[in-house]
């Protein structure tokens, strides 16, 4: 869900990390954002080989699970090595920024969906799913928002977008992140509610209007509700996982046509405060309602790893395989997505540069697009885990 055009609350997030001077400063530091990272820096003996090198979405597929990632048109237009590497790997396509509101909406009137129908035609053209990101969001707003949008015309605003952009790719979408973070446990509602103006103007049942508007729009699409920092064993991502929980618990209550909920999956190498059997019981939770799990935009930041290339590439893969081990034992999870595939293209050489300057490296691929331990770690995941 990043977007260059954006400074998101995840920079806040960063910069809230402050100079750490080790790894073990990480653990213990005081994060405003109660820091997103992960488990196993002790791994030098942890084997990732891989007896082939079958492509992950049929390592995926074989478990009855969709794997794929985001992408963009200009990314895809100017490299055709991406294009051969996305086709071979990815079974589904979400785009990185087209369909969000500051793409699609140039002017209050007009709706463009050039980009859009580009990547809808590419994923048609290849076999792959399409999966669209996000009809509701707090961010990545158009410049004409603040100026057009009050109390008075809000809903009309918001159903007229829902409606035409569900409706005009209605049969083409495997799934919609129809709401996309609304949940904010820092703004000390009750409900657990972000202030976003949605909420501002809509009141809180601004997210099972949306549901209810897409629905109808496009009654095929499998629609989610997708949320952030939920991963790990520390007193924030757990507030956020009973707000998020509560938040799904009313709208299955109320009948809301919700199907599936998406873990962003955002980590950090570093991170210790991992236990899985916390984040499994969350999972189950969310299964118990009825609802299908997506991993919607997996990546792990490499930040304050060391420079050593070789270093960072083993921790990065078991936060991966440790992540993914735990996240698929729940049968509801239908769909693992990177945020990116190659670390060439990837939002956070933007929002979580390392401070020696070094490239980051947290996605499956490197900036070549050969295959790193990453892929082994994922691949690995998807072999062990049980069928759906």
């Amino acid at each position: 869900m990043p977007n260059r055009r954006l400074v998101t609350r995840r920079q806040a997030l960063w910069l809230s990390l402050g100079t750490l001077t080790s790894i073990g400063a990480i653990a213990t530091a005081k994060a405003g954002y109660e820091s997103h990272q992960i488990q196993s820096l002790d791994n030098s003996k942890r084997n990732f080989k891989l007896t082939t090198y079958t492509p992950l979405k049929k390592r995926a597929s074989a478990k009855g699970i969709i794997y794929g990632a985001a992408t963009r048109r200009d990314l895809l237009e100017s490299n055709p090595k991406l294009v051969s590497s996305f086709v071979q790997q990815c079974g589904i396509l979400v785009p990185e920024w087209e369909l969000k509101w500051n793409f699609l909406r140039p002017t209050p009137n007009r709706f463009d969906f050039t980009a859009g129908d580009w990547l809808a035609k590419f994923a048609r053209t290849h076999g792959m799913l399409y999966r669209g990101h996000t009809l509701v969001w707090h961010e990545a707003l158009p410049k004409w928002f603040k100026e057009v949008v009050n109390r008075r015309n809000a809903e009309k605003v918001f159903v007229e977008h829902i409606t035409t952009v569900a409706k005009h790719y209605a049969g083409q979408m495997h799934s919609w992140d129809v709401v996309n973070e609304a949940i904010e446990t820092r703004d000390k509602r009750s409900d657990g509610l972000k202030n976003t103006p949605w909420l501002k103007f809509l009141g809180p049942d601004y997210i099972e209007l949306a549901f209810r508007v897409a629905a109808q729009a496009d009654p095929k699409a499998l629609l989610v509700y997708n949320d952030t920092a939920l991963e790990y064993n520390t007193p924030r991502d757990e507030a956020r996982r009973n707000a998020v929980l509560k938040l799904l618990e009313r709208l299955k209550s109320r009948g809301t046509p919700i199907h599936a909920f998406g873990i962003q999956s955002h980590l950090w190498a570093t991170e210790k405060r991992f236990n899985p059997k916390v984040l499994r019981k969350f999972l189950a939770d969310v299964a118990s309602l009825g609802l299908k799990i997506l991993v919607t935009e997996l990546d792990v930041t490499d930040q304050d790893l060391p420079k050593d290339p070789k270093i960072r590439d083993r921790i990065v893969a078991a936060a991966y395989e440790d992540y993914l081990s735990a996240v698929l034992d729940e049968k509801a999870v239908i769909a693992v997505l990177n945020w990116g595939l190659s670390d060439s293209h990837t939002w956070l050489a933007q929002y979580a540069p390392r401070k020696d300057g070094a490239p980051v490296r947290p996605l499956p691929f490197d900036s070549n697009l050969k295959p790193k331990l990453a892929f082994h770690a994922i691949a690995r995941a998807f072999d062990q885990a049980s069928k759906r």
